[in-house]
């Protein structure tokens, strides 16, 4: 992984790079612990994060979303883990692009990974627009378990805040209605997914996870 690439580089050169750092052991764990069939190269996280880096550092952002966009039609897996990682930043401008192509790949997450690195990328674009939480509520009558997993985990931020405005407060209260709605789906995916938001919660508010709980 150390040839150094261009400012503008090609999916295939991409492919090529992650195929060269592919360890067929750890793709077959990646496998069994994704449970998925998916093509998997087992390139490993630290390489992803080197590789994203390095694009992102030397690409601008519609390039990135059009890299981005090629990686993830792709279907391997380690291509659309990097797809996610390329589009995770807190700011990014303009963001519409970066937020059309998650809010099209949400409906095709399909294992842990790649929701919970989805969820990520998704999170901050939330935070840099609320008013996609409008496009998000949707999310949670998805046919896809993952898809409705994501609009809960992608909404953990405003679980984590210690000094929440009202606005803040009004979407916390929104998402706690999305789980209420969820909290009887025994599939281990919502379920964790719930639980996991409530233990967020109880740890910056303790009072109101509890009435959650009790109600």
């Amino acid at each position: 992984m150390s040839d150094v690439i261009d400012a503008t580089p090609r999916p295939e050169d991409v492919l090529d790079r992650l195929r060269e750092a592919g360890d067929p052991a750890r793709a077959a764990r990646d496998r069994a612990a994704n449970r998925t069939a998916r093509e998997t190269l087992g390139v490993a996280p630290e390489t992803l994060r080197a590789l994203s880096d390095e694009i992102r550092a030397r690409t601008d952002v519609d390039r990135r979303v059009l890299l981005a966009d090629a990686l993830w039609r792709s279907e391997l897996f380690d291509a659309r883990m990097l797809a996610l990682r390329l589009l995770t930043q807190a700011r990014i401008r303009p963001d519409h692009g970066p937020w059309a192509l998650l809010e099209r790949w949400v409906h095709g997450f399909d294992c842990r990974a790649i929701a919970d690195a989805g969820a990520a990328a998704i999170a901050r674009r939330l935070q840099a627009d609320p008013a996609r939480l409008e496009v998000v509520a949707d999310w949670t009558g998805a046919a896809n378990v993952w898809t409705r997993r994501t609009a809960l985990a992608a909404t953990a931020p405003w679980a984590k805040m210690n000094h929440p405005s009202e606005a803040d407060l009004a979407i916390r209260e929104r998402v706690l209605g999305w789980a209420a709605a969820m909290r009887d789906d025994k599939r281990p995916v919502i379920a964790q997914a719930v639980a996991s938001w409530l233990r967020d919660l109880a740890r910056h508010d303790p009072e109101r996870a509890a009435a959650f709980r009790a109600a």
